[in-house]
């Protein structure tokens, strides 16, 4: 046992008898840098010996004490001796006598012969420390070696995977439980045709795999070999499924020495993909079936859905049919009452020409009129609601048209109803057909007045509004600026249930034969098809409030020139005149008014008559086409016209167009619009004008 030996203070145990010459080589030892002890007694020196010493100087005075001791039974440590001694050992006799002498277990053994130089005996002292520290130094690093194999051999014993290193061919150099669980010869199956036949596995293509393809037997050739798939057929028990990776292992001239190999248990994993497959089919199949099932639902659905929009349909047809029934006794009432008035006049002005007594027809003539411009006042609410009446818009001010009204309204209202009008002076300029606008203030000024049979107040006001997404989306409208005209009564109200059915054609709360129910009708199709919307509040009992939004105007225009009266225009002048007109009746109309007015007139009956005609004639100053004519409308025919003549003024007649309703869009460079039904005091303003602006266009050329 040599614990307690340093090597760094060179420990020497010196076995000699104590005399001057001991003393000096202690000295001379001590400042060479060795710690040097002198022990004169064979006890005291193994003592020290096993405790002390890292290289022991041994005289032939003191051999035979310690030859004694050993032979007492002690064992000689593992420790160097310098043994100075005065016999020679020159030769092989000689020396093995001299060993003879010495205790037999002494291993490390250097002899110098006295008499010794000093020079000699610090250099074979200094040799053998060298040597003393080597092995002290190769033990160390084989302890340590033991220790981390010791180590390895637990880790690998106690992985939960098979693990083992193979030498060249194929024997197991080191490995585990689990690994001798599949290899229980020591040797791997490439090498083993007993064991072979127990490992089976397919390559990429699904082919078995030889043995010489095995992963150890591949690893063994240089190849690196991850996760190969093999199925293991142990001796008891069922199949197992493995993973199996080699890895080999190089010696320092860069050859195969052996091979490292794992072998994991996979059959688990297996189980799982198996239920997972099987999950999966499962899955699919109830996937299908469920996807049958919402299929046969959703054709289920479909065919009810049919059946619903067939009902729904037929409950819209039926709704069309009471509207129309609600449409016979309202609007057929009327336009009977006006029929009534036109042919009865018309029968009783033909029984006085015929009877040549024609005091009074003016009386009838004025009957017919009325009763005519009622029904053409009447077609144009009509018009309204479907949203196919011709505008004319005008940049005007609200402020003053409202106030142009108050008195025509005041006298439409009754006496027990407060009109009052609040005009915001932020209102400003809006564009909107004017006349339109003051027919529909009237139309709801009359509802409200209707609304308030025991008196009330009629409030009418302007302002300026803007209306941000948000609110646009809740009033049922759009963003941005508009001008709101409102009408608010102090009258009945109406119920929650039918504010949704108050803008619907036909619909009305009046006694059959007392209104048509198209006036909110016609509000809401002129304001929305002039860019704005309609918004309505109501409480019963307390009254109503309908609102206008109207787009304001973005600047002032010139407006029309007032047109002048007609006792002062200037009768035709035998101007050519082309008119294309479909009606017979209409036709004749134009062709005698204007005929008598002093114009020389050419008719046609449609567009293509039209262009027929127009191919022989060298000039026209005036073109006067219906806008619905069969095949070429009135639009197309007056482009193809102006293409020949490029100045040529156009005059529009249309008792409605869908592609006109909005005036200033469809009309050209010197086109108008007259409106049918027309009287014929407007018809020669209106030709007189056309004809007035292509007199000037011609005198500019």
């Amino acid at each position: 046992m040599i614990a307690q030996v340093s090597l760094e203070k060179k420990q020497l145990l010196l076995g000699i008898d104590r005399s001057q010459a001991s003393v000096r080589l202690t000295r001379l030892l001590q400042q060479e840098g060795y710690a040097a002890a002198v022990c004169p007694d064979a006890l005291g020196f193994f003592e020290r010996l096993e405790e002390w010493a890292g290289v022991v100087i041994v005289t032939d005075g003191f051999i035979a004490a310690l030859a004694a001791s050993v032979g007492e039974g002690r064992d000689w440590p593992d420790v160097p001796v310098i043994l100075l001694t005065h016999r020679r050992s020159n030769t092989r006799a000689e020396l093995q006598a001299l060993r003879r002498t010495l205790p037999g277990n002494i291993g490390d053994l250097t002899i110098l012969e006295e008499p010794v130089g000093l020079g000699t005996l610090l250099s074979t002292v200094a040799i053998v420390w060298q040597s003393r520290q080597r092995q002290w130094e190769l033990r160390s690093r084989l302890g340590e070696l033991d220790e981390q194999r010791a180590t390895f051999e637990r880790l690998v014993e106690h992985l939960p995977v098979a693990v083992c290193l193979i030498d060249t061919k194929g024997a197991t150099v080191l490995s585990n439980a689990n690994y001798e669980r599949y290899v229980p010869n020591r040797m791997i199956p490439s090498v083993d045709s007993a064991r072979a036949s127990r490992w089976a596995g397919v390559d990429s293509f699904g082919r078995p795999i030889t043995r010489d393809q095995f992963a150890a037997a591949r690893a063994l050739r240089g190849e690196l070999v991850s996760n190969a798939e093999f199925r293991f057929l142990p001796e008891n028990g069922d199949p197992v499924w493995t993973r199996i990776s080699a890895v080999p292992l190089y010696d320092s001239s860069a050859k195969v020495k052996g091979a490292a190999l794992m072998i994991i248990d996979v059959s688990a994993e297996k189980q799982n993909e198996a239920m997972l497959r099987q999950f999966n089919v499962e899955l699919e199949q109830q996937v299908s079936a469920r996807t049958q099932e919402l299929e046969e639902a959703l054709d289920k659905l479909t065919v009810e859905s049919h059946e619903r929009a067939r009902a729904e349909e037929q409950l819209r047809q039926s709704m069309k049919m009471d509207a129309v029934g609600q449409l016979t006794g309202g609007i057929a009432h009327d336009f009977n009452n006006m029929l009534t008035g036109i042919i009865g006049a018309l029968d009783l002005m033909r029984m006085r020409i015929g009877r040549e007594e024609y005091r009074g027809l003016e009386r009838y003539m004025d009957a017919a009129h009325s009763s005519a411009s009622r029904a053409a006042a009447l077609t144009q609410r009509l018009l309204a609601f479907s949203r196919r009446q011709s505008l004319e818009p005008r940049v005007i001010e609200v402020n003053t048209l409202i106030g142009s009204l108050s008195e025509l309204l005041t006298h439409s209202l009754n006496e027990g109803i407060e009109l009052k009008i609040q005009l915001g002076d932020d209102a400003g300029l809006a564009q909107v057909d004017p006349n339109q606008l003051e027919s529909a203030l009237l139309n709801l000024s009359i509802n409200a007045r209707d609304a308030m049979p025991d008196g009330g107040r009629l409030t009418i006001s302007t302002r300026r509004v803007e209306i941000d997404s948000a609110r646009a989306a809740t009033l049922g409208g759009t963003s941005g600026t508009f001008i709101a005209i409102s009408v608010i009564d102090t009258g009945v109200g109406i119920p929650d249930a039918l504010l949704t059915q108050i803008f619907e054609p036909f619909f009305t709360t009046k006694p059959l034969g007392q209104g048509t129910g198209l006036g909110l009708s016609m509000v809401y199709g002129f304001v929305q098809q002039s860019g704005g919307f309609v918004t309505v509040s109501s409480q019963v009992g307390k009254g109503t409030g309908i609102t206008l939004h109207i787009p304001p105007a973005a600047e002032r225009q010139e407006t029309d020139v007032t047109r002048p009266a007609l006792g002062s225009l200037t009768p035709g002048r035998g101007q050519t005149i082309f008119v294309v007109e479909d009606d017979d009746a209409v036709r004749l109309l134009l062709e005698t008014a204007l005929q008598d007015l002093g114009y020389e007139v050419h008719l046609a009956e449609n567009g293509q008559d039209a262009l027929a005609r127009l191919s022989a004639m060298e000039r026209i100053d005036l073109l006067v086409t219906d806008v619905g004519l069969p095949g070429l409308n009135g639009r197309q025919l007056a482009e193809m016209v102006q293409q020949r003549w490029p100045a040529l003024p156009v005059l529009f007649i249309s008792g409605y167009a869908e592609n006109a309703a909005i005036r200033t869009e469809f009309l050209g460079p010197g086109m108008r619009m007259m409106i049918k039904p027309f009287t014929l005091e407007h018809l020669a303003l209106t030709v007189s004008e056309a004809l007035h602006g292509e007199v000037s266009a011609h005198s500019k050329r």
